[in-house]
């Protein structure tokens, strides 16, 4: 098996994925409804590394698209500081796990069911480990399964089926329809798009990454950043947009690469930034659904469409990785599934 072959092949078939996370939420969406009709007092997704960076991007949207309150909570604060991670009143969880069998994300809902706060709905991509037993609605996503070790197909598979999710308890059916389109564009995206991944991932006069992303696009810019981490140990941070200007902006130069999830609903704040680190030097791509350096050119709502953020700047680590002779399937000091030695 040659070098980074896994993380290749997971980033570029991870449209098929999507299109199962879709239909893993068709399949549960009449428990789906009737679970999220009740009123809850709030709405807590957990996980843990990647999975609570999708945490983080889902609540946002899940809050955006239903009124509804929801936050993200890592999965240890969630079992070790439950006091400071809930409020009164019956909630719903959405705990997030790529294997199912992660640690805290399992202590977490043992706890949170043992005390009788309310519901689960789990999302993984492993029915057959703790997790999806455990949850009252188990939204299972099989082909996100992954050999390598940092998250890309099994992330973006699960994030797909959060948003779908954010559909349903919005009931807003015609979104969750028009979802069927992402994996076509997704193909497209990919195969338009890797040149332009492989030109910065390869760039090693760049030597800092900069990552901005605003309401729910701030947990996928934390998730890219992340895999900067962790395939190409090169130092990655992720930032809302304005936030970038209240000091990280002092470190642009010639040899920092700026990114911007751009939003339609936002955009002309969150261009302007990205222009002014232009003058100060700095390299610049952005993404969004037109007059971008990455076009999805996707016509669905901005609300349905954040997983195509994802693929070409999962491709840039890639790249970035392989170029400084680094192994992608296996990080450093990492393993897929984090589970912790109890006394």
């Amino acid at each position: 098996m040659k070098t980074g072959q896994f993380t290749r092949e997971e980033i570029h078939s991870q449209p098929e994925a999507w299109q199962e996370a879709l239909a893993a939420v068709e399949k549960s969406s009449k428990a789906l409804k009737k679970l999220l009709a009740d009123d809850y007092a709030q709405v807590v997704f957990t996980g843990c590394g990647s999975t609570y960076y999708l945490s983080l991007a889902a609540a946002a949207l899940f809050q955006q698209m239903t009124g509804h309150l929801a936050r993200a909570v890592p999965g240890g604060e969630l079992w070790l500081h439950p006091q400071v991670s809930l409020i009164d009143g019956r909630t719903l969880l959405v705990a997030v796990s790529r294997s199912g069998s992660t640690t805290e994300t399992v202590k977490a809902v043992e706890q949170f069911k043992k005390e009788n706060h309310g519901p689960v709905v789990a999302i993984t991509n492993d029915g057959s480990q703790p997790l999806a037993g455990l949850a009252d609605v188990p939204l299972v996503i099989e082909k996100g399964q992954e050999q390598s070790v940092a998250q890309t197909r099994s992330f973006a598979s699960m994030y797909v089926a959060a948003t779908a999710m954010a559909t349903v308890a919005a009931n807003q059916e015609g979104l969750r329809e028009s979802m069927r389109r992402l994996p076509e564009v997704g193909v497209k995206i990919i195969t338009t798009y890797e040149p332009l991944a492989r030109e910065v991932g390869e760039d090693l006069n760049l030597d800092r990454f900069y990552f901005l992303g605003s309401g729910s696009c701030y947990g996928l810019a934390c998730e890219i950043s992340l895999k900067m981490k962790e395939m190409t140990l090169t130092h990655s941070e992720p930032f809302h947009f304005l936030e970038f200007r209240h000091g990280p902006m002092s470190m642009v130069a010639d040899s920092a690469m700026v990114v911007g999830l751009l939003s339609d609903s936002r955009r002309a704040h969150e261009q302007k930034v990205l222009d002014e680190m232009a003058t100060l030097g700095g390299h610049i791509t952005s993404l969004g659904e037109r007059d971008t350096r990455v076009v999805f050119q996707s016509g669905l709502a901005e609300s349905v469409r954040g997983v195509l953020y994802l693929p070409v700047l999962q491709m840039m680590a890639y790249f970035r990785s392989m170029r400084k002779g680094m192994d992608p399937d296996h990080p450093n000091h990492l393993s897929a599934v984090v589970t912790l030695k109890l006394p």
